[in-house]
C-alpha cells in the first residue's frame, strides 16, 4: 500500500453552549475495530439528527492508524501505542499519525480510547496516576479520571501503567550493550512507554484506555458503544440521565514489568490477563533454567509468548483501593 493510499480522517461536532471537548479514538492498533464500528454508529446518530449535543465539542476519529487498519494487523510500521510523540524526523508510518493525532489530542479536554484485546477475557479500563507532580508523569485531574473510568460500565479497573514502564527501562538501561541497536535503544527509552492516554496527560487532559474485549467478540463493540454513551451523557454533552457509579468494580494496580531476556524463555503454561497468582507460583522459566517466579499475591496481564528478547514479557498487578471515595 503507497502512502498517498492513506488518508487520517476525523469528524467534529460542535454544540453553540459551552462544555468539555471530548475526543474519542478507535483502531490505534489497526486488528482492533470494536471502537471504529462503536463510533461509526455513534456517527450515523450525529449525521442523521437521531442524536444531537447539547454542550461541548465532541471529535470521532473512528481509525487512528490506517496503515495498520488496511493491513488488519496491530501496527504499520511498529506500534503507535508506543512513542507516541511529535517528530520532525519521520521515519515510520506511525510517525506521521503522531504529528497528526497529537495536535488534535492536546485541543481536547478528554480522551476515551477504544482498545481490544488478543486472548478470552472480560473488558477492563486502564487509567493515570494519582495527582503528582513527579518526573515521571505529572497529573491534576485524577479525579475526573475516575469518576469517568467509574462509570463506563466495566468492572475492572488497572493504574499503574507509565510508573512501572519507567522501572523497567531501568532495568533494560543497565543491561544495555554498548552496540545495541536502534530498537534495543528504543525499548530502554522511558518515552517508548507513552501512549495516546499517556501523551494526552502530558498537556494537560485527562484519559481513559477501555480495553472492551477479544478482538473477534461481537460484544466488544457493545461494550465500546454502552462506554460512549455512558461517556457523553456523565460529561453533558448528550440529553438523558447521568449513568450509574459502578460500586463494585475490582482495583488493581501494575507493579512490576517482566521482560523476556532471550527468545527461548518460556511460560509455564498459557496464561491470560488477569490470571490469578500467588506468591511464589511458578510463571515461567529462562533459557538458562533460572525459574521466574510471581514475587506476590495478585493477577497477571499483558502475558506475551510471542515476545522477542528485550521485549515486555507480562505485568503483575496487586489490588488496590484507588476508587474509595470516589464520586
Amino acid at each position: 500500500m503507497q502512502l498517498q493510499d492513506l488518508q487520517f480522517v476525523s469528524h467534529t461536532f460542535r454544540s453553540p453552549l459551552p462544555g468539555p471537548k471530548l475526543i474519542i479514538t478507535g483502531a490505534v492498533h489497526g486488528n482492533e475495530i470494536c471502537g471504529t464500528l462503536a463510533i461509526r454508529r455513534l456517527l450515523e446518530q450525529l449525521q442523521s439528527g437521531a442524536l444531537q449535543l447539547i454542550s461541548g465539542q465532541l471529535t470521532l476519529v473512528p481509525v487512528c492508524n490506517p496503515l495498520a487498519y488496511a493491513k488488519g494487523e496491530r501496527q504499520g510500521d511498529r506500534n503507535l501505542n508506543r512513542r507516541l510523540i511529535p517528530t520532525g524526523h519521520v521515519q515510520e508510518f506511525e510517525d506521521h499519525v503522531a504529528n497528526w493525532l497529537c495536535p488534535l489530542l492536546a485541543a481536547h479536554d478528554v480522551l476515551l480510547d477504544l482498545h481490544s484485546f488478543r486472548g478470552a477475557g472480560e473488558p477492563f479500563v486502564l487509567v493515570g496516576p494519582e495527582n503528582n507532580q513527579g518526573e515521571i508523569e505529572p497529573f491534576r485531574h485524577a479525579e475526573a479520571e475516575l469518576a469517568m473510568a467509574a462509570r463506563l460500565g466495566v468492572q475492572r479497573m488497572v493504574d499503574g501503567w507509565l510508573s512501572t514502564y519507567a522501572h523497567g527501562v531501568a532495568r533494560r538501561q543497565l543491561a544495555l550493550a554498548p552496540d545495541a541497536d536502534a530498537k534495543t535503544r528504543a525499548n530502554a527509552d522511558t518515552r517508548f512507554g507513552v501512549g495516546t492516554t499517556e501523551y494526552m496527560r502530558s498537556v494537560g487532559g485527562y484519559a481513559v484506555t477501555l480495553e472492551c474485549g477479544q478482538h473477534e467478540d461481537p460484544q466488544a463493540a457493545d461494550v465500546a458503544w454502552r462506554a460512549i454513551d455512558n461517556t457523553l451523557r456523565h460529561l453533558g454533552l448528550i440529553a438523558g440521565s447521568p449513568p450509574d457509579l459502578q460500586t463494585q468494580i475490582e482495583t488493581l494496580r501494575i507493579y512490576d514489568v517482566i521482560d523476556k531476556q532471550h527468545q527461548d524463555d518460556v511460560f509455564c503454561r498459557d496464561w491470560y490477563s488477569f490470571d490469578t497468582v500467588s506468591a511464589g507460583d511458578l510463571i515461567g522459566t529462562r533459557a538458562d533454567g533460572t525459574a521466574v517466579r510471581a514475587s506476590m499475591d495478585g493477577r497477571i496481564i499483558f502475558p506475551d509468548a510471542a515476545a522477542g528478547a528485550g521485549e515486555e514479557w507480562f505485568y503483575i498487578t496487586r489490588y488496590s483501593d484507588r476508587l474509595a471515595g470516589v464520586v
